[in-house]
């Protein structure tokens, strides 16, 4: 009886994980629809009716943590039987990877930063949470692969796609941080890199980072997550695209908005 219970529960959460994946997308339509109708609520688009707000880099660091701790929970408990396999640790290790970047490297090389909305941190803080459980759960208790997965084409490939879009990521944040020089005020346009070729350069590094993620990982899960992000960031890489045309006249008109050459 007891174990009919337990095997009972573990099909449960199965089922749980990937209604939570379905949901996941259909939240990114709703913010992709939104976003043709209002700001988006945090940096240089937020709204001035947000009175309450947390310092930039403090929100930065509380709302990426539940994406690098509960990864990082998994590893350290005995009852992830799936992280006995090579390709879910790896897969698990590409998304810790990202997050323990933007939890514990990238706020504490922020120069100045607006403060965020607190509205807006705490729902990042809802959204990390979620996905952080949905993906670290999955990897950790139910992704199933074979031995030779490491060599199989789709995670060959997808891997190398993660890996270049943190890199692009990573690279395009370093040129945000520098268009100011000691002493500068105000707001510059971006140079370099891939900066040539679109405005949101560092999101179209993220995006790409999470696309090679799911072919990598081959599963609802990380599809929905990839989803998510073009979704959301796309939004804002419109409001980016939008704000520099009003700001710079001599802004270069050539310019794409996220991904070079198409959009």
């Amino acid at each position: 009886m007891a174990t009919a219970v337990a095997e009972e529960l573990l099909l449960a959460e199965e089922r749980m994980l990937a209604a939570l994946a379905y949901l996941q997308c259909a939240v990114g339509c709703a913010v992709l629809a939104r976003n043709r109708e209002t700001n988006l609520a945090y940096g240089r688009h937020a709204s001035p009716s947000f009175r309450v707000r947390v310092p930039a880099r403090a929100a930065w660091v509380v709302q990426e943590l539940p994406s690098l701790a509960l990864p990082l929970y998994q590893y350290a408990s005995e009852s992830a039987p799936r992280l006995r396999s090579a390709p879910n640790c790896i897969l698990l290790a590409m998304f810790l990877v990202h997050y323990g970047h933007r939890c514990l490297i990238y706020p504490f090389l922020m120069r100045g930063g607006k403060p965020m909305p607190l509205l807006a941190c705490t729902m990042a803080i809802m959204f990390c949470t979620f996905n952080g459980y949905l993906q670290s759960r999955y990897l950790s208790h139910w992704a199933v692969y074979a031995d030779d997965w490491v060599t199989d084409p789709r995670f060959l490939i997808g891997f190398g796609l993660w890996l270049a879009g943190m890199l692009i990521n990573i690279h395009s944040d370093h040129i945000l941080r520098n268009l100011r020089k000691p002493g500068d005020t105000g707001y510059k346009i971006p140079r370099g890199g891939l900066f040539e070729y679109v405005t949101a350069a560092n999101y179209f590094g993220e995006i790409m980072e999470w696309c090679g993620y799911a072919l990598a990982s081959w599963s609802v899960q990380g599809a929905a997550f990839a989803f998510f992000t073009f979704c959301f960031l796309s939004g804002r890489a419109k409001e980016h695209h939008r704000w520099y045309l009003q700001k710079f006249e001599e802004y270069p008109k050539f310019r794409k908005i996220l991904i070079p050459f198409l959009f």
